[in-house]
């Protein structure tokens, strides 16, 4: 895998990696209050016709809306699940080698989208989603968000490492 930023940690040092965390959740939040102030629930702005739109929808419960029908108690177990694993991920970046970039980012990306979908639990009760992927009329995926993109990516980033690692016997860094 490629060597993401050259020097990145001589520089900011392990945590140096939190700007990145913070970058996602500034665009998270930036992107959600425009989608927010300029749709109205579920209104639908197609980008490319039968595949994407813009939408506006509000998210109660965890991925793909799990547990969205809760009478509200799913709200703080949701946001204490996401507090522990920030704060187990911020643990992981400091305890990193310098050697070891793309895991930081990984680590930064997720930890970056945790902490937008955690501010929109905890100040409105809900996640806001403006992303929508649709074939045609026919199959919805359901709607995410920036936070959720940066999530997905640094998971993947992730997996690909634990798979680089056990299968080398070193893991994915420079």
């Amino acid at each position: 895998m490629p060597n993401v930023a050259p020097n990145a940690a001589g520089r900011f040092g392990r945590l140096g990696w939190l700007w990145l965390s913070v970058l996602v959740l500034v665009i998270d939040q930036a992107s959600k209050f425009y989608f927010e102030s300029s749709l109205t629930l579920y209104q639908q702005i197609v980008i490319i016709p039968d595949y994407f739109s813009w939408t506006l929808a509000y998210n109660t419960g965890a991925a793909f809306s799990f547990l969205a029908d809760s009478s509200g108690w799913q709200r703080w177990l949701f946001a204490l699940i996401a507090v522990v694993v920030s704060a187990v991920l911020v643990v992981w970046l400091k305890r990193l080698g310098r050697n070891e970039t793309w895991l930081a980012v990984a680590l930064a990306l997720v930890l970056g989208g945790a902490l937008g979908n955690l501010y929109d639990r905890i100040a409105l009760g809900h996640v806001i989603d403006f992303i929508l992927v649709h074939w045609q009329n026919r199959w919805y995926f359901p709607a995410f968000n920036f936070a959720d993109s940066a999530i997905s990516v640094g998971a993947v980033m992730l997996a690909l490492d634990m798979l680089k690692s056990k299968k080398t016997g070193e893991a994915v860094h420079d």
